[in-house]
């Protein structure tokens, strides 16, 4: 499947925000401001409104991994359902397998979480799922096959005492579980979803 393969920096300072692209986030922080390119220290002209609408959407689409086609199909899903549209896309992105390994601290990025489910990694509910876009429910129980947790870079992690999982996720040892869904309130607030909504609303 295609993937953005360009350097990953570049992509957080096009959108002045650490999105999660790379492990070593101290890195990233050094040249967050500084745009990519030539004229990068220049600064940001001042953006019109298409600008920062195309800007947030960008900023999601990287952040969850997801191309151009993936995502505006996750876009019209969301205006499918009564609820808010941008709630509803959110929501849907994090519900994603790849994401909820990321979130249970299994993968250092999402783009290493999507290559273990890719390469059939993870079991959920004791049987194995190798599509990153894979919806967790209530109550799915999620982990890494024992040979996986053999993996240096697996086991690595899996030693750090602390992990941060997101609210809806509960995780002991090498075994997470999808406690609730995920609310607007869990996923990252640096998101500005009316400005996705309004993109592809022209």
């Amino acid at each position: 499947m295609a993937r953005q393969t360009g350097p990953k920096n570049r992509l957080a300072r096009r959108v002045l925000q650490d999105i999660g692209l790379k492990s070593n986030s101290a890195k990233v922080a050094k040249r967050i401001t500084v745009l990519p390119g030539l004229h990068g220290k220049m600064g940001r002209r001042k953006s019109s409104e298409y600008a920062e609408q195309l800007l947030e959407k960008q900023k999601v689409k990287h952040m969850y991994g997801l191309l151009e086609k993936q995502f505006r199909k996750q876009y019209e899903l969301a205006t499918r359902n009564p609820s808010s549209t941008g709630k509803v896309l959110l929501i849907s992105l994090e519900r994603r397998l790849d994401n909820v390994i990321f979130r249970l601290g299994f993968a250092n990025t999402r783009a290493g979480a999507r290559q273990l489910v890719n390469h059939e990694h993870v079991l959920v509910n004791d049987k194995k799922v190798s599509i990153p876009s894979y919806s967790v429910k209530k109550g799915d129980v999620i982990r890494l096959t024992d040979k996986t947790l053999k993996m240096p870079v697996v086991a690595d992690l899996l030693k750090e005492k602390k992990v941060s999982t997101s609210t809806w996720l509960k995780r002991e040892g090498a075994v997470g579980m999808v406690a609730t869904l995920p609310e607007r309130e869990d996923i990252d607030a640096g998101i500005n979803e009316q400005l996705i909504i309004e993109f592809y609303s022209r």
